[in-house]
């Protein structure tokens, strides 16, 4: 049997609530579209922020490196990603997310939305570190 591939969701895993235990945080090498209320749950912003100007916030946590992008159309921005495709949040060590507590509905609600709702990319540690 194969083993899943990250970027096709067509070989990953039907989910099942024990896969978490002793991944690797595959789902947190994705790309992470956010909303407002995330960054606001993460403390890189505040309401009185929020309610000013969403472009010129976007361009501060651009430049910061927090965010790659804003798109007004859909009100998402996408979560910085490292080198290696870790999300910003993700210690490259422990592989456990920095933020668990405040981490964002898209992170929240994986994997019952995503790619392919239901399923996961199930990453263990030889395919993370090879």
């Amino acid at each position: 049997m194969k083993r899943p591939d990250i970027d096709r969701p067509s070989t990953w895993k039907p989910y099942k609530n024990n896969m978490c235990n002793g991944c690797f945080g595959g789902c947190c090498t994705m790309p992470v579209e956010i909303r407002l209320s995330d960054l606001i749950r993460l403390g890189v912003t505040d309401e009185d922020e929020a309610a000013g100007s969403i472009k010129k916030l976007a361009k501060r946590l651009i430049k910061e490196g927090i965010l790659t992008s804003y798109r007004a159309g859909t009100e998402f921005f996408m979560l910085s990603q490292k080198a290696n495709r870790d999300c910003y949040y993700l210690d490259s060590k422990t592989r456990l997310c920095t933020v668990y507590e405040k981490r964002p509905d898209t992170c929240r609600q994986f994997p019952s939305i995503g790619p392919r709702p239901g399923f996961c990319p199930g990453t263990s540690a030889s395919s993370v570190l090879k």
